[in-house]
């Protein structure tokens, strides 16, 4: 399992972190997109480091690059603030947790790999949790924002944009509570997922402007719904004690499909359909808030 994730883990530093960013906003996050890869350099090769001195200090660094990020949200939600004094809108609400979501990861990667049982979890845990914040929190809340923005009638796209943030914090606070309060979160946020699938695949698949966009679209909307059931299946086992997936057996088929099959698929697929320079807008809360 160990090499499985720590390969995963590497694609998230790698690509989903820096493409994201640059999907965010490709002018205000130019340089921290470029620059991103230099911090995944360190993050990555702590994962191949026995548990030490050389690889905590490893992964601080990455740590340092993802609590920059972290202040970017909080800069660009007091900027918000400070224009309209009123809760952000679904898809900035996505963005802003897309941009924590590498710090609570680096958090957890510091820990793991000083050997330290932060606020008393397993270090397998810590080591899931890596992943699951690039991936469940980055990705997940950037793609959801995404589809907001673009299909801003549907109010299956707002549900998402709003459910997968608070999928992510539910699953993150159930760790700290009890395994129903992690089904609970595992149940709101698989919802947002599936109405991010749906959107994909009702309005942005049959829109897009090619055959490799729309097999790129499709692939993540199908990825989804069974990626989450296993999810589901998981977080209810755990909690009832039913029957259900290892983390091993999650890790290769949860983890790996929502990795290659939603992850890369959906970065793709939206770099895609946002390389015409008439789409090349950055995620704003002016615009959003006035979307309609």
């Amino acid at each position: 399992m160990t090499v499985l994730v720590n390969l995963i883990v590497a694609l998230g530093m790698f690509y989903a972190v820096p493409a994201g960013l640059r999907l965010i906003d490709p002018v205000g996050l130019r340089n921290a997109a470029r620059l991103w890869p230099l911090a995944a350099v360190p993050g990555a090769l702590c994962l191949w480091l026995p548990r030490g001195t050389a690889a905590t200090a490893l992964a601080a660094l990455y740590a340092t690059a993802a609590l920059a990020l972290a202040g970017r949200a909080g800069a660009r939600l007091w900027r918000a603030r400070s224009a309209r004094p009123r809760l952000p809108a679904p898809a900035e609400t996505a963005v802003l947790t897309a941009l924590v979501s590498p710090s609570v990861a680096a958090s957890a990667l510091v820990a793991e790999r000083a050997g330290y049982r932060l606020f008393g979890f397993d270090l397998d845990v810590l080591a899931l949790t890596v992943p699951h914040f690039h991936f469940a929190g980055f990705t997940a809340a950037l793609v959801a924002g995404l589809v907001c923005r673009s299909a801003p009638g549907r109010r299956g796209a707002r549900w998402a944009a709003y459910s997968v943030p608070a999928g992510t914090l539910l699953v993150l606070l159930g760790y700290f509570l009890d395994d129903w309060a992690e089904l609970l979160g595992a149940v709101v946020l698989t919802t947002g997922m599936w109405a991010v699938a749906l959107t994909t695949w009702r309005d942005l698949r049959s829109a897009a402007p090619d055959r490799t966009t729309r097999v790129l679209l499709a692939t993540s909307a199908a990825v989804l719904v069974a990626t989450m059931l296993l999810a589901l299946w998981w977080a209810t086992g755990e909690a009832t004690g039913i029957v259900h997936p290892t983390l091993t057996w999650m890790a290769a088929t949860h983890g790996l499909g929502n990795a290659l099959g939603f992850a890369l698929c959906s970065l793709l697929a939206w770099r895609r359909l946002t390389g015409a320079p008439a789409a090349r807008e950055p995620f704003t809360p002016h615009r959003m808030e006035n979307t309609p």
